[in-house]
């Protein structure tokens, strides 16, 4: 089996050119039509997940975990049938953990959804497809980021964690009674969710050089 090697500084560089995608999602929807999350947050989060899409799924299906067995093409497909799968998952969660339900909110709720399952789902479905060990692997709370086997598996993990993580340190605000325009639904949620994906980002490349340096060092 035959799986894309990389280092720490590759890692780095893949994950910029996410950051990439998310940046110019934003720069489109102020650009050409004076939009931000917090004035208009379904435009803008079409524009994020339009930009981020293409982006994610065109690098970790390079990525994939069997190269041999798996084509580009293949590893694609599936990152575009996770998408919705992941954003169904994603929009559950939410609902079950308070999110509005009315009609209004549904639009906005949608692109959060597929925004998440990038975050999180996606990438996992373009490395690991149906791979029942990668998917148990890659999630679990029980195995510590140390203790991950592949230099992808940070990428992926670290990143998907951030996201809930943020997403879910994002939603505190919501309840509490400051009136403020940013604690609508979505805004503050998908505030804390970039943001916590972005610190994965930067996080994981450091725990990959610490995880190949803590092998060498065994080899030695």
């Amino acid at each position: 089996m035959r799986t894309a090697q990389i280092g720490a500084t590759t890692a780095l560089t893949l994950h910029s050119l996410c950051a990439a995608g998310l940046a110019a999602g934003h720069w489109l929807a102020q650009s050409f039509y004076s939009s931000s999350l917090i004035t208009d947050p379904t435009r803008t989060l079409r524009f994020l997940t339009v930009c981020e899409a293409p982006i994610v799924i065109v690098l970790f299906s390079w990525l994939r975990r069997d190269h041999d067995r798996c084509t580009f093409i293949k590893s694609v497909g599936r990152g575009l049938m996770g998408l919705p799968i992941g954003a169904l998952f994603s929009a559950f969660g939410a609902i079950v953990l308070g999110a509005p339900v009315g009609l209004k909110y549904w639009p906005a709720t949608i692109y959060w959804s597929m925004l998440m399952s990038l975050f999180t789902f996606v990438p996992a479905a373009c490395v690991f497809g149906a791979s029942k060990l990668g998917w148990q692997h890659i999630l679990s709370y029980s195995n510590s980021f140390y203790r991950l086997s592949n230099v992808v598996d940070y990428m992926i993990s670290v990143p998907a964690h951030g996201a809930i993580l943020g997403a879910w340190l994002g939603a505190w605000p919501m309840p509490l009674d400051w009136e403020r325009p940013w604690q609508e639904w979505p805004i503050c949620v998908t505030y804390g969710a970039i943001a916590g994906h972005l610190i994965g980002m930067l996080l994981s490349p450091v725990l990959i050089y610490l995880h190949q340096r803590h092998i060498r060092t065994k080899v030695e």
